[in-house]
């Protein structure tokens, strides 16, 4: 009887001391719309934008679903008329309590007339919500360094910013 009180005890303070780890599973994010960066990142005084889709489901220690992003008609950039990255989601971390998450993949990135990318890793981090509040961030990784919109020039990857919903929503539960 004595042992129950230092059990107690230990498991008390083991919940109170240890971090909160993200869910590992199971889980869902998805969503699509068009987003803002409510900036003109490439100088062509147009405010720049994409059109996205997503959905990720997390389960069994493992991550599967789709990611794309396209910038093209109404939302160009770089003065190119489409640029798609569009890939698999193989990896990520959700967290349903902060409505956030980060996916992982390798995707196509598809510039138009210009050619395509295959393979290329990107990571997407996103916040559940709808217009003005939901967002994503896109990076992909290795590739485009330094372009306009870069955030991080200098290390190898295309950091875009910050874009916000601008139409449609993110869930993350």
């Amino acid at each position: 009887m004595r042992r129950l009180p230092i059990v107690l005890a230990v498991a008390l303070t083991a919940a109170f001391v240890a971090p909160a780890a993200p869910a590992a599973g199971p889980g869902v994010v998805s969503g699509g719309g068009t987003g803002t960066f409510d900036a003109d990142l490439d100088g062509d005084g147009d405010v720049d934008g994409s059109h996205f889709g997503v959905g990720a489901i997390f389960g069994s220690g493992t991550v599967r679903g789709h990611f794309e992003c396209l910038m093209a008609g109404n939302a160009d950039i770089l003065g190119l008329p489409l640029m798609a990255v569009e890939g698999k989601v193989t990896g990520g971390s959700f967290d349903a309590g902060s409505e956030t998450a980060k996916l992982t993949g390798v995707a196509t990135v598809s510039l138009g007339s210009e050619g395509a990318f295959r393979g290329v890793p990107y990571e997407v981090r996103l916040g559940a919500g709808g217009p003005g509040v939901g967002r994503l961030q896109l990076t992909v990784i290795g590739a485009f360094d330094g372009v306009p919109g870069d955030t991080i020039p200098g290390n190898g990857n295309y950091d875009l910013p910050v874009e916000t919903v601008a139409t449609g929503q993110i869930r993350v539960r």
